[in-house]
């Protein structure tokens, strides 16, 4: 089974708590604070392997977890910083963020990396507090959370060359005889499932990736049939190969195969169509083939140039169109992955994002203060001893949460409640 879609969720590492500690050496009269820094909480990161053809793997594992930082110890030593987890996945892979719909990252080169998750970072030990008013400082900062996310991997298969057309029109055979892959071929139709790639080897040394795409009928661009879940690989391709059946017995008309791809390519992206196309006439061992060849081109002006009948059954004419198509791709320039530059990823934790405070009166002496930022502070403070308290409360001051707190009507005495923690106002 191919699989060309999936839904994973990720979960870096927290980072590790700062320690509280001081010196307490026999020689060391000035001993002071010597608690350590966390360590950072383990990424999550996604790695190109170009072994890889499918998401097949996340069919079986679909959740990821880092591990935490080592918490900061004595002596001022430094929690240990946690392992990355690389995940792999094949080239072509398009990482979106499933609830905001952002476009995280293309993945289209080998052993190209993104991070999906990024670890917290490590709380800071009381070393990094003590100054010339408080020399021996109890403060020390938990380590943030590891950001967690569901995203959606989607493949898109990467080839120079994409082969188009209606189903049975030849597409599979064509792909059989000008490489070493092996597709199912069958007369009937839809007998390609998935996405199939083959390398072709020129006897002048060129070579190039050619994909048989599955079967396009009317109304793939909405859904119909199999081209809506295939069409997206289309866009991946340099040059289009659109195959057209010359079959006189098969009761269609070429003239409308042939528009009928082009209008279904339009629906899904007007872009498709600014790329090289190259017509085949296939099925040319047939009786009548000639015939309906003639009348297709005469119908859409077409010149000898413009149109390559082959049979895939007797060769006729297959080499000819693989060297025309070898030379299209010498004239292109190289396929440009969108990929936003690493440097340029920024990845915010939420109270970065939204500083924003809401007060919520719950009751006639109880409010709710809501706010990412306040909620982040918490998370890093370290409350268990009077010093981080009193730091505490000053960062809260200093954000504006008293001054909220006194317009929504909060009076001494009053219960505030910041997610899990209920403290009384002053």
């Amino acid at each position: 089974m191919f699989v060309d879609n999936v839904t994973i969720t990720v979960k870096a590492g927290k980072g590790g708590d700062g320690a509280v500690a001081f010196r307490h050496e026999k020689y060391v009269p000035n001993g002071g604070p010597a608690g350590g820094d966390g360590g950072n909480g383990g990424s999550i990161i996604l790695k190109v392997d170009p072994g890889l053809r499918t998401l097949m793997d996340f069919r079986y594992q679909r959740h990821f977890k880092a591990s935490a930082g080592g918490n900061g110890m004595i002596k001022s030593m430094h929690g240990a910083n946690a392992k990355d987890v690389y995940i792999s996945v094949p080239p072509g892979t398009i990482v979106t963020d499933l609830d905001s719909g952002e476009v995280l990252g293309d993945l289209t080169q080998d052993q190209q990396e993104l991070i999906v998750a990024k670890g917290g970072h490590g709380g800071r030990g009381n070393i990094h507090f003590a100054n010339s008013r408080n020399t021996a400082p109890e403060i020390a900062e938990n380590g943030r959370l590891g950001e967690q996310r569901a995203i959606k991997l989607e493949l898109r298969v990467i080839a120079d060359v994409g082969l188009v057309g209606l189903p049975s029109v030849g597409k599979s055979t064509l792909l059989a005889v000008a490489t070493a892959a092996k597709p199912k071929i069958a007369a009937y139709h839809f007998t390609t499932l998935t996405p199939n790639l083959g390398m072709v080897q020129l006897e002048d040394g060129r070579d190039f990736v050619l994909a048989d795409l599955p079967g396009l009928i009317a109304g793939a661009s909405q859904g119909v049939g199999l081209g809506f879940q295939f069409l997206r690989h289309v866009e991946r391709t340099r040059v289009i190969l659109h195959l057209v059946e010359m079959d006189p017995n098969n009761g269609r008309n070429p003239v409308e195969d042939y528009q009928q791809i082009l209008q279904e390519l339009k629906n899904y992206d007007p872009q498709i169509l600014q790329r090289p196309q190259v017509i085949v006439a296939t099925k040319m061992d047939l009786t009548g083939s000639e015939q309906c060849l003639a009348e297709f081109k005469k119908t859409l002006q077409l010149s000898d140039e413009q149109i390559f009948p082959i049979s895939s059954v007797t060769h006729q004419g297959v080499r000819e169109v693989l060297l025309h198509t070898a030379e299209l791709l010498t004239s292109l320039p190289e396929q440009s992955a969108n990929v936003e530059p690493e440097s340029d990823k920024v990845y915010q934790y939420q109270s970065d994002k939204d500083t924003e405070i809401k007060i919520t009166a719950l009751d006639d002496h109880t409010y709710q203060v809501i706010s990412p930022a306040v909620s982040e502070l918490l998370q890093r403070s370290n409350l268990n001893y009077q010093d981080g308290i009193m730091r505490f409360a000053r960062k809260l001051q200093k954000m504006g949460v008293d001054e909220a707190l006194q317009k929504a009507g909060a009076q001494t005495g009053d219960t505030v409640v910041i997610d899990d923690f209920e403290f009384d106002f002053m």
